[in-house]
C-alpha cells in the first residue's frame, strides 16, 4: 500500500468531512456533526485558519472498496487525518490540542494511525510545543489501547470535561 502523510490542503476537506460523519456515526451521535462544508475550509484554510490537519492519503482506493466520498480527483484518497489546533496553558505553554485522529474503518489496523500520531509528535519537536492534549471516550478500547502505547502517556481522570453549546 502506498500511504503519503501530508499536510491537509482545502481540496481534502470534503473527504475529511466525510471521515467526521464516519466518527459521529461511530461515536453513536451521527445528528451531531451540523458544520457545513464552508465553514469547515473557511476555519482552515481562510485568513485566519484556526485548525491544522495531517491527512493519510493512498494512491490505490480501487483495492480497498472505500466510500466514493473519500476520493480525490487525482486518482488517491483520504482515508485518515489528525486535526489539531494549538491551545494555551498558562503553567505549560503553547500546546498541540488533537481534536480528531481518524481511520476509515476499512483501513484500520495498517498502522495509519501511528504513522499520523507519530507525525504530530514531530510537528510538537519541531515548533517547541510543550506536550499534546486530547480527549478519548472511556468506552472506546481501540483507541484507548492506540493511545497506551505511547511513553509518558499520562491519562487523567481527575478533569471533568465542561462545555456550553450555542
Amino acid at each position: 500500500m502506498n500511504i503519503n502523510i501530508r499536510k491537509a490542503v482545502q481540496s481534502d476537506c470534503p473527504a475529511m468531512l466525510e471521515l467526521i460523519k464516519e466518527l459521529a456515526i461511530y461515536e453513536k451521535e451521527p445528528e451531531a456533526v451540523t458544520v457545513t462544508l464552508d465553514h469547515f475550509e473557511e476555519s482552515g484554510f481562510g485568513e485566519q485558519p484556526v485548525w491544522w490537519a495531517y491527512v493519510a492519503e493512498i494512491s490505490n482506493p480501487n483495492e480497498f472498496d472505500l466510500p466514493e466520498a473519500l476520493n480525490l480527483p487525482t486518482g488517491k484518497a483520504i482515508v485518515g487525518f489528525a486535526l489539531y489546533y494549538i491551545r494555551y496553558s498558562t503553567w505549560k505553554g503553547q500546546r498541540l490540542y488533537l481534536e480528531d485522529l481518524l481511520i476509515t474503518e476499512k483501513m484500520r489496523g495498517k498502522g495509519l494511525g501511528k504513522l499520523l500520531f507519530d507525525q504530530l509528535i514531530v510537528e510538537c519537536k519541531e515548533k517547541k510545543y510543550s506536550g499534546m492534549a486530547w480527549q478519548v471516550l472511556d468506552w472506546n478500547e481501540p483507541a484507548i489501547n492506540f493511545y497506551k502505547k505511547y511513553e509518558g502517556l499520562n491519562m487523567s481522570d481527575e478533569w471533568l470535561n465542561c462545555m456550553i453549546n450555542f
